[in-house]
């Protein structure tokens, strides 16, 4: 029994030991991808097959970065934009979540609702960036709003949807027990959909970052969309670059954040479902 036992454990930590090589692997080979893109970016433009003014180059987004952070304007902007961010997907994501809530409490509310759900959801969300400046003002609110408009809707259907497609035969089985309707979300819709809105979360990055910088196109006096759209006007495409890349950086920082959080409750929460 024992020798099986360590035969078992000596195959396990192979299996450990493999995993954790395959996860070296994959982050080495997603560095080196960067490594080499912005080398070819370099070397591209160095040797003048690209024009440098229109594709900038890492060497010169660089210095930009730099500049910005030795005048004081590279923190300022990238706060304003992850403050308005968070905001957005803080708000979005917990609106979007009591609202599902009630509309799966509510048969009758959802079917009321739902075609103006689906109508709100295919509208471009840009078209209501006037809309919210006047109604709101020209400041970080009316940023936070276009955030909203773009990630809430999607929140609600997504957690709604998943709401509605838990398990029928667990619902049932509490409800046998004399279970309430209160008891039979708190019991067994909320703990089975745990993934499911941490999915949702995770589209909620993305559209959170898109509506903010949507949002900083309009009307901003500062941020990395301020950055881009100023960069843009005056052919500053170093400024530009640079901002997406800070961009593209915290996004994925924010991501992480996500799943992060998957990872610890999947170690909690996850594991203790009815």
């Amino acid at each position: 029994m024992s020798k099986a036992i360590e035969n078992i454990s000596a195959e396990r930590i192979a299996y450990l030991k493999k995993m954790k090589v395959r996860r070296i692997a994959t982050w080495i080979l997603r560095l080196l991808i960067v490594v080499l893109l912005f080398a070819s970016w370099e070397i591209a433009a160095d040797l003048k097959l690209i024009d440098s003014f229109v594709t900038s180059q890492p060497s010169r987004m660089v210095k930009t970065l730099i500049n910005l952070y030795t005048n004081g304007n590279l923190l300022l902007h990238i706060g304003v934009t992850c403050l308005e961010t968070v905001a957005g997907f803080i708000i979005g994501t917990i609106l979007g979540t009591i609202v599902a809530i009630v509309l799966w409490w509510s048969e009758f509310t959802s079917h009321v609702l739902e075609p103006y759900l689906v109508v709100l959801n295919s509208l471009p969300k840009v078209a209501l960036g006037p809309i919210f400046i006047i109604w709101i003002g020209a400041g970080p609110a009316a940023i936070i709003a276009m955030a909203l408009a773009i990630s809430l809707i999607v929140t609600i259907l997504e957690v709604l949807n998943a709401f509605l497609q838990t398990d029928q035969d667990k619902i049932k089985l509490v409800e046998t027990f004399g279970a309430n309707r209160l008891q039979v979300f708190l019991k067994v819709v909320f703990p089975s959909n745990i993934p499911a809105m941490i999915n949702a979360l995770k589209v909620n990055v993305g559209l959170s970052w898109v509506g903010v910088i949507t949002g900083e196109f309009l009307v901003s006096k500062a941020g990395l969309g301020y950055l881009i759209v100023y960069g843009g006007q005056v052919f500053h495409l170093d400024l530009v670059m640079t901002s997406v890349i800070i961009l593209a950086a915290a996004a994925a920082l924010m991501y992480q954040g996500v799943v992060l959080l998957q990872k610890k409750l999947s170690g909690g929460w996850f594991n203790h479902q009815p």
